[in-house]
């Protein structure tokens, strides 16, 4: 792939790749995301954190929080299969976010990008609940990702307390043991808030996503929705429920 962009800022090596229209995003030789405006699905683990909406009937989802941005490829997923009517963008990092204006085409009609600390933003927000939250908050050391806030109880609770009483949180984790250890399973209160979990993940990434519900949920729901979009059909992933 072609180098379309590239800064050394703080530190740190941003670079936006190219092949035709395909871009990608990589910091510190960390691979962030891909956008393509004809094919949004690219088989990369952001195309699982839209996924969870679809369990859901059409228009459920109004109000999404979005922490972690990159360079906003699954903002352009939310607004092609979800349409929402608000996505606020959380990321601390201003050089992604301009990424994402400038080589990922995220416009302010789609979403609102905000520059700010995920942890903190949302621990000061009084605002409306959101019908879905998605936390894919990294950094990286020694050129691995590593993730902003642990699973928690105190973070968790956090996430539960701005999420709406039929919501869905989507937990974006490296791998299926730090998702199944999450508090939102291991602490009893807490789990029992919650009335739904899948784990979905795809066979050649490590990552593993969680999709926890306050409402219950069947995975034949969101296969019948998957079957409506060719595109989606496309996309070889696996599904597990989780207590």
């Amino acid at each position: 792939m072609a180098v379309l962009w590239s800064r050394n800022i703080g530190g740190t090596r941003y670079e936006v790749r190219t092949a035709g229209r395909t871009r990608r995003l990589y910091t510190n030789g960390v691979f962030h995301s891909q956008h393509h405006p004809e094919r949004l699905f690219a088989g990369g683990v952001w195309d699982l954190l839209m996924m969870p909406a679809l369990f859901l009937e059409p228009g459920h989802i109004r109000r999404v929080l979005l922490l972690g941005v990159g360079g906003g490829a699954v903002i352009h997923l939310l607004r092609q299969y979800v349409q929402p009517e608000v996505i606020d963008a959380i990321d601390l990092n201003p050089v992604h976010l301009h990424i994402a204006r400038r080589y990922f085409d995220v416009t302010p009609l789609m979403a609102k990008l905000i520059l700010a600390d995920g942890i903190n933003w949302l621990h000061n927000y009084s605002g409306p609940r959101y019908d879905m939250i998605i936390d894919d908050m990294y950094g990286e050391a020694d050129g691995e990702p590593v993730r902003a806030a642990d699973l928690d109880y105190s973070w968790l609770s956090t996430l539960r307390k701005h999420l709406g009483p039929e919501g869905v949180l989507v937990l974006n984790t490296l791998d299926s043991r730090t998702l199944k250890q999450a508090a939102c399973f291991t602490h009893t209160r807490l789990a029992g808030s919650f009335r739904s979990a899948y784990m979905l993940h795809l066979p050649v990434y490590d990552n593993a996503v969680g999709a926890v519900f306050r409402q219950p949920v069947q995975a034949r729901d969101l296969r019948r929705r998957l079957s409506l979009y060719p595109a989606l059909r496309q996309l070889d992933f696996r599904i597990q429920r989780l207590k």
